[in-house]
């Protein structure tokens, strides 16, 4: 075994599982997924960029080991490589590098399966000591561009259901960091609900106005995330086409500074109207917006 990696666990539990016996096509998309969701989110922290193709990978390598006997576990060893092995650090768990990419993963894979991780004492506040070290290589990131990365690992995240809801062969799946002896979990368990929060949605029929501030939003995509006091998290949105105006972009980028600057004062509100998406069991999931006004304005959309 390596001494310089991080080691990541995919590991399958119920039904047909506990026999030893897993559909084979849904196990082989479900590795598939494991593989390309740990690339993007790897390639993102040393990087700085969101990649599309798993095999875009720069400055590490992802290397499979055998299975442990009798178990439907599949580790994954995440390998600087490159000129990533000299300049930026050793990569194992215990250091800033791989506790940057271990809560770069739990952050991918929890957000993606509908719970919240709060950005700024995980990952915000790794990078805020990153920024203060005049000897890091690595590249700063914002919250947005770990949205983008949840965004591009979606369908690898619902393959890796397969097993579970396809022929289900297996009742849940778990993600785990570390080696034996010191392993912690990555995220939640993969299950049928979770499966259900990814793939299901129910647009509403109405109208809702909304009142929040905006914590990311990439300008390329028209996407990002609004924090809403009534939800206590922020949720991902998404400016429809008629209101892709620049009167309405000038109110989130101002409102995303504003938020940015005064952190601790909650300033930058702003008004929306918005569509909400909702999963199966009524959890928001993300928010189409049609109209957006300051947030101090009596006579809003009327």
């Amino acid at each position: 075994m390596r001494i310089n990696h991080l080691s990541f666990t995919l590991s399958y539990e119920g039904r047909d599982s506990d026999e030893h016996e897993i559909d084979f096509y849904d196990v082989s998309q479900a590795l598939v997924g494991f593989q390309r969701s740990l690339a993007i989110t790897t390639h993102l922290v040393l990087n700085g960029q969101v990649i599309t193709q798993a095999p875009s990978l720069k400055n590490a390598q992802i290397i499979a080991v055998p299975p442990e006997e009798g178990s439907w576990k599949i580790t994954a060893l995440v390998i600087a490589a490159g000129t990533a092995a000299y300049n930026l650090g050793t990569i194992s768990k215990d250091t800033p590098l791989g506790n940057l990419i271990h809560s770069a993963y739990d952050y991918t894979i929890s957000e993606t399966l509908g719970f919240y991780v709060d950005y700024e004492s995980s990952l915000g506040q790794q990078y805020k000591e990153l920024q203060e070290d005049k000897n890091n290589k690595l590249p700063i990131l914002d919250q947005g561009r770990f949205d983008s990365v949840v965004e591009k690992s979606e369908v690898a995240i619902k393959n890796m259901h397969r097993p579970i809801v396809g022929s289900n062969t297996a009742a849940k799946a778990k993600i785990m960091v570390g080696d034996d002896e010191n392993k912690q979990t990555i995220g939640e368990s993969l299950t049928s609900e979770t499966y259900d929060y990814i793939t299901y949605e129910d647009k509403s029929d109405n109208f809702d106005d909304v009142i929040g501030r905006i914590s990311s939003y990439n300008i390329n995509t028209y996407k990002g995330r609004i924090y809403l006091e009534e939800e206590s998290r922020p949720i991902p949105f998404e400016i429809v086409n008629d209101a892709k105006t620049k009167e309405n972009i000038n109110l989130i980028t101002n409102s995303l500074s504003n938020n940015a600057r005064d952190r601790n004062e909650a300033s930058g509100d702003i008004k929306c109207r918005v569509y909400k998406v909702t999963s199966r069991t009524g959890r928001l999931k993300k928010l189409l917006l049609c109209e957006v006004n300051t947030a101090d304005m009596d006579d809003i959309f009327e």
